[in-house]
């Protein structure tokens, strides 16, 4: 995913909502999200993903894939809103679907306090963090379907251009 994009839509549409630019974003919009809460701070987040004929998999759930295009970019694109002048970026996606998705799926994402106190000291102290987020898919009667962990790369901005040269 290119955040460049996500910054491209928010320069051109910033008489929107964050949530209703989210939501307009190409891929989510093909994929018929709608951002039910985005917080301001961005520690709270709730997403519905429906269940629709493009969405759905030969046994009637939710295609994986499809919960992973959403649920990828949700961490590190609060991190990027919450710790500004830093890099930040997907480094690890793990997603266990223990149950299927038969119904409409909510994301759920909570960002800890505690975490975000632990990310800024190693900021501090190393320049650097790579906090892992656990969130989820939700199906219509409440019941977790889905448990994603998804680890995030924080680094100071031109990080990446610097990878890689002597000094």
């Amino acid at each position: 995913m290119s955040f460049n994009a996500l910054y491209f839509i928010r320069r051109r549409l910033g008489f929107l909502s964050y949530a209703r630019r989210m939501e307009l974003y190409p891929p989510f919009w093909l994929m018929g999200v709608k951002v039910i809460e985005w917080s301001e701070d961005s520690h709270r987040i709730r997403i519905r993903l429906p269940l629709t004929w493009k969405s759905k998999n030969m046994g009637g759930s939710m295609f994986g894939g499809y919960q992973a295009s959403l649920a990828d970019p949700i961490a590190p694109l609060a991190c990027s809103r919450i710790f500004k002048g830093y890099d930040v970026w997907t480094r690890k996606l793990v997603i266990d679907m223990h149950k299927p998705g038969t119904s409409d799926l909510e994301l759920r994402f909570d960002f800890p306090q505690e975490l975000e106190a632990q990310i800024l000291a190693e900021l501090e102290k190393k320049g650097r963090s790579n906090p892992v987020f656990e969130y989820g898919y939700y199906l219509d009667d409440g019941t977790q379907c889905t448990t994603i962990h998804c680890t995030v790369a924080i680094r100071k901005t031109g990080y990446l251009n610097n990878v890689g040269t002597a000094g």
